[in-house]
């Protein structure tokens, strides 16, 4: 698995304009539908777009425009555990076999429990194998992870990090079993609400607003990879297996917490996104109220793993430190290529990529700024930069104030 595992371009006036604010070599394509904003502890204080976010209607860009976000929906899956962990429904360090009912193990290492804090930080020796982090309504998630090949045989669960969408796939399982709701519904009741986002997993939860906004995922022969929701949300807003019906009426919570992609299938926009990054820059504060302790906000964005030359796959040095769901760039080392800002400038946050989407929340908790984006239809191999971000993440992040 790869890493953040998966017409014409508008210009702005140039007090709103990316390209007005710095001067690069690289500048996205036409074809690719991208959106912007800076902000500070207090507000959005720039944006920007361009592209065409619906080829039928012609429809451009916006950065209110909902697009699925990929891994930078880990962020909020994260932040849904620690409001439950804050009202003594989960615990960080507690075997998950507590909550799924069943043994969670590596059967390598049968006597080592695997933690929700494992989970999130990638270092419980869960591995993605192929694609079993999706599975699909019809299906439980139990098989999947009892299956040998989603664990590393050779490193003990605490001991290693190997990034894994499974591992949220099992978390968003957690979270059912510990409210007896489905993991999209508490998500939303959870962060969403509260932050006041009109944002959701997999199209289920969102008003019928949001989805008329959808931006749509093209692939490199102009074909609709995903979201072509013609104004609407989608009648079957979840991946089936072949001869199920698409109803989830009759779903057991705590079956299956993957089937609303708690690993990558938030939609929101890169104006929401910088809702939750003003609240991780004001340490877990919103509108004047406490949505998490500074505590949790410290556990979050702490360092949990980092790389010292054998104890992590980094995927060529992209990944060298990370907390709960939270990137931490760059870290010290030579094999280390996850200078984002090319400046040294520490940065926390998370990048995202799939169905071509290339995203990104990044915040500084020292200058208190940040910046989220989004940028769709960047083909399967998009422009190397010069670390081990694409050059479309980094033309994002030279805006960053």
């Amino acid at each position: 698995m790869t890493r953040r595992a998966l017409l014409a371009l508008v210009a702005l006036p140039l007090a709103g304009c990316m390209t007005a604010e710095r001067s690069a070599p690289y500048a996205p394509p036409p074809e690719v539908a991208w959106a912007w904003a800076r902000f500070d502890a207090g507000a959005i204080r720039a944006s920007g777009a361009g592209g065409i976010a619906d080829r039928v209607t012609g429809r451009q860009i916006t950065p209110d425009d909902p697009i699925r976000v990929a891994s930078v929906s880990k962020i909020v899956t994260a932040l849904t555990v620690l409001r439950l962990v804050e009202q003594g429904k989960l615990d960080l360090d507690r075997d998950v076999s507590t909550w799924l009912g069943w043994r969670l193990r590596n059967s390598a290492f049968p006597d080592r429990p695997i933690t929700l804090r494992m989970l999130l930080s990638h270092t419980g020796s869960v591995q993605d194998n192929g694609e079993n982090y999706v599975v699909r309504l019809g299906k439980a998630i139990r098989p999947q992870a009892e299956d040998a090949g989603s664990f590393d045989p050779d490193h003990a669960p605490g001991s290693f990090f190997r990034y894994s969408n499974l591992n949220f796939g099992l978390v968003g399982t957690v979270i059912e079993r510990a409210t007896g709701e489905r993991f999209d519904r508490v998500a939303r009741a959870e962060v969403l609400e509260p932050l006041g986002l009109d944002a959701c997993f997999n199209w289920a939860t969102c008003s019928d607003s949001a989805a008329g906004k959808a931006v749509v995922l093209y692939d490199q022969d102009g074909s609709a990879i995903l979201d072509d929701l013609r104004g609407k949300r989608p009648a079957c807003p979840v991946f089936v297996e072949p001869g199920v019906e698409c109803t989830l009426d009759d779903y057991v919570p705590g079956t299956n917490g993957a089937l609303f992609s708690p690993q990558g299938g938030l939609r929101i926009s890169a104006a929401g996104l910088t809702v939750i990054g003003r609240m991780l820059l004001n340490d877990g504060r919103h509108a004047g109220r406490a949505f998490l302790s500074s505590a949790s906000i410290r556990a979050m964005t702490s360092p949990a793993w980092t790389f010292n030359g054998n104890n992590g796959a980094t995927d060529e040095g992209f990944y060298c430190s990370y907390g709960l769901a939270i990137q931490l760039i760059p870290a010290p080392g030579t094999n280390c290529r996850d200078d984002l800002s090319g400046t040294g400038r520490r940065l926390l946050g998370h990048a995202g990529e799939a169905y071509r989407v290339r995203s990104g929340l990044w915040f500084d908790p020292v200058r208190r700024t940040g910046i989220a984006f989004v940028a769709a239809n960047n083909g399967k191999d998009p422009p190397a930069g010069r670390s081990a971000f694409k050059a479309i993440e980094e033309w994002f992040a030279a805006n960053l104030r």
